[in-house]
This record gives structure tokens, sequence and C-alpha cells, in this order.
């Protein structure tokens, strides 16, 4: 599991370990984990030229400290200092080691192979000051070619929620971070700033409380998926009902039958359009008809039915995930008739995410995070709002993020195939926080074994998930 936490957690623990400490030793690790981030980036050191950014507080001594690594590895350090008050003994270790220092923001007569963004660090505040703004356009100008290393997380993003300010922030090739990772780390818009992302071990973990923010990994999705026993018969594997699709998007029901076909139950049944269903029993002719369900997907590609569609589902008194046209016929919290909770998974993307909170579009993609967390609540139902890092917010609060994707898994379709692909795991007997996160994974690491680099479609994606099921269970 990987898993991130809040600036003031980080601090409790660092303060807890420091104490344990001799003076300095926690930012040394920090700083010879940097170096050595650095060093293997560009191959070694001797002859390279590095510029450090350096701010303020203990963000900026460990670039400082890093700094006076490399210099004796040979590297030519030069340190922009955008501060009055430095550290200190980073200053003086640098120095001592050959490396410059100079204050200002002129361009360089020669741009560096590589800038170290120790602007701020995770007590900053979010947006860049002018002349951080000047120095990073100086060192590191668009287009450039120059590699650009935050410390810790991009200097001027919000480091808790997410989210990235109206003005000026870091956008890094690598984001080197130390003990655990931040929630900017895992949640858009602010991970598309940090680029690839290395976590350093500081020795932080055991002081450690529970994340805000997890991305399974490989082991934890196999260690979730169920799987047949060798007394399992095709209903004790669950069965899944899809009733998806419409006259006018037909492909819609076809998809999210796809996802449920993939291998993980023992039976779908698909209710629908009866012009779908045809096409349905053609492509899947394992596919069955109408009959008792342990999950129902509702509402990728639906009409004006998908209302009615939402309640025959919530009739059943099955878990369910609920897309597309009928998170229109949602009430908030979600119940069945007669007031009674439902283990329901909501599958919007940011539009449809708006339309459930009331708000415009922009202030979801701004705030993904926190959207999900509210929109979750609201519904009393776990939220799977998708992006390039799917958000699965628990109305507990608990919180998933999905890193196994690529962007050519933006296409048509995609959708309907992670909605049939849930529900299968809820019908498999997950419970629905469990079967979003681990669906969404499974998504999009089909999307990137598909892929191999290049343009997919849905079809594709689909059909690559019993090879990555396979691959997790071998």
């Amino acid at each position: 599991m990987r898993a991130a936490h809040t600036e003031a957690q980080v601090r409790a623990a660092e303060e807890t370990l420091m104490a344990a400490l001799p003076p300095g030793a926690l930012m040394q690790r920090a700083a010879t984990g940097l170096a050595h981030a650095v060093l293997a980036l560009l191959d070694g050191a001797y002859g390279r030229r590095i510029t450090l950014l350096v701010g303020g507080g203990h963000n900026g001594g460990d670039a400082l400290f890093a700094g006076a690594l490399l210099a004796r590895r040979g590297a030519a350090v030069d340190a922009v200092l955008l501060t009055e008050t430095p550290h200190e003994a980073g200053l003086a270790a640098l120095e001592a080691a050959g490396g410059r220092v100079r204050r200002g923001t002129a361009a360089p007569r020669r741009l560096p192979d590589l800038v170290v963004d120790g602007i701020v660090g995770i007590g900053g505040r979010p947006g860049l000051r002018p002349d951080a703004v000047a120095a990073l356009e100086a060192h590191a100008p668009a287009g450039s070619g120059v590699t650009v290393v935050a410390v810790d997380v991009p200097s001027g993003v919000e480091v808790d929620t997410g989210r990235l300010p109206d003005d000026a922030h870091v956008r890094a090739d690598v984001t080197v971070t130390f003990g655990t990772h931040k929630v900017a780390h895992l949640v858009d818009p602010a991970a598309r700033a940090c680029g690839v992302v290395q976590l350093v071990d500081i020795g932080l973990a055991p002081h450690l409380p529970a994340p805000a923010v997890e991305a399974l990994q490989a082991a934890d999705v196999a260690a979730l998926l169920p799987r047949p026993t060798p007394s399992s018969h095709k209903y004790s594997r669950g069965v899944v009902g899809v009733r998806a699709g419409s006259g006018r998007y037909p492909g819609a029901g076809l998809l999210a039958v796809a996802g449920a076909a993939s291998g993980l139950v023992g039976m779908v049944r698909y209710v629908g359009d009866p012009t779908v269903l045809d096409r349905v029993r053609e492509a899947h002719p394992e596919v069955v008809g109408v009959g008792r369900v342990q999950a129902w997907t509702v509402g990728s590609g639906g009409d004006n039915r998908a209302g009615a569609a939402l309640r025959a589902a919530l009739a059943d008194e099955v878990p369910l995930v609920v897309d597309a046209e009928a998170l229109r016929h949602l009430d908030a919290p979600v119940r069945r008739e007669g007031g009674r909770p439902v283990a329901a998974v909501l599958t919007p993307h940011a539009g449809e995410l708006a339309a459930l909170l009331d708000v415009e579009r922009a202030e979801v993609e701004a705030d993904q995070l926190a959207s999900a967390r509210r929109a979750a609540e609201r519904y009393d139902a776990v939220v799977l709002l998708k992006g390039s890092h799917s958000v699965v917010a628990h109305p507990d609060g608990r919180v998933r993020v999905t890193t196994s994707s690529t962007p050519w898994l933006a296409t048509a379709g995609a959708g309907d195939v992670l909605a049939g692909l849930i529900g299968a795991l809820l019908a498999g007997g997950l419970a629905p926080y469990d079967a979003a996160s681990v669906g969404a994974w499974l998504h999009g690491a089909a999307a990137t074994y598909a892929s191999q680099g290049g343009p997919i479609v849905a079809t594709q994606v689909a059909a690559a998930i019993p090879e990555v099921v396979r691959a997790l269970l071998t």
C-alpha cells in the first residue's frame, strides 16, 4: 500500500523521530537521499552543472546539504538564495565543498543540466513569490530541457488538498520526498506537477499515524481479489446483473457487460433494451437473462428509462453500481424504498459529480479530493471520481487514489467497462470501498497493459482484464 500523509501528520512524526536522533541527523538522511537521486538522474556528478533554488527552512537546508555532497563528487553547484535567512549549516557546507552562492534572479550565461527546487517545503503557502518565479524561468525555462527536481513537493502546490494555486508553482520532472508520500503526490491536479515521485526512507514510518490517502499496489489488489475455491460453482462465485445501454447508446451496454464478464464472477445477466440484448447475446453468448443477482450495474449509456432501471435495481436489496444516466435520478442520501441504506458505488466523471453537488465542473476538477469526499458524505455511498488519478471516497472519510493508469485510457466507453467490472467485484463479495478501488486499479492496469504506450479503445481494456488478473495471481 502506498500511503500519503498530511503536513501536520508528517511534522508530528518528524518531531518524535528527531527527539531520538543526534541534531541534524534527519536532515542529513534526507539530503543524502536527494543527492543520490540526482546522481542517478545525471549518471554521475563530474562535470555536471547544478543549480539550487534555495528558500528558507528545512527544505532549503536539504537542498544545500545535497548540493555539498554533489559538489564533492565533482559537480559545479550554484545556489541561488531566495531568502534572507538560508539554513546556516547547509550554506556553510556547500561553500566548504566549493559550491558558489549568489542572490538575484538574473539568467545564467549557461543553463544548468539540472535545477533543484528547494524554494518552499510542505509547510509553505500555495503559490510562488515573483522572485521565485523569475529564478525558475531564468534557470529552467519552458522547453529548455533542463531537468527539475523538487525537494519533498514542488514548491507552490497545496500539499494537503491536491489543489494547484491560480498563481505560479513548480512543475517537476522528479520529486524526491522523504519518509512518506504527501497527499499532493497522489491527488490531481497537484500530482501532475510532481512528475515521477521517489520516496527516500528516513526512518519515519514507525511514527506515522493512519494515512490520509492510500493507493493500492499490485500485492494489495491480489490479496483482495475474489477467487474460486475447489468447491466453487457459478452461483457461489457471484452473479452480476447489468441494466445498461439503450437504443441510442447500445455500445455502452455491450461494454458494461464486457467489463462484468471478465471472469471474476460465475455469471452475468443482462436486463435492458431488446435490441441491445440481441447484440449482447451475439458478442457474449455466456450472458443470460432475467434472474437473481448478487449485485447490479445500472445506468451506463442509459436513456429516459434509467430512473426506472435504478428503482428496479434498488428494489432487489443487493449492492449496486450507479453510473452515467442513472446518477441523475439519485436522492441524497441514497436509500431504498422505506429509507433503508444501500451498499452503493457511484461512478461519476467530473461533470456528473458537479451536477450531484450542484457546483461548476471546474470546481470539481480543481478540488478533486474534497469534492469526492463531500459527495460520499452527502450521498452516503462510495464515490469513485473518474480521472487520470481516480479518487475513491468512503462516507467515513477514507480515500484511495488509483495510480495504475495511462493517459490513453481517456477514450469513449472506458467508464462503461469500469462500471461493469466494479459490479462484478461487488457480486464476488467485495465491500463497495474495496470493489471500487480494486476495480479502478484493474481498469487502469488493463489499459496500461493493452496500450503498450499507444492508443487503445475500450473493448481492448475489457479484453485485457483477465490477463492482468492472471499476472497478479501467478
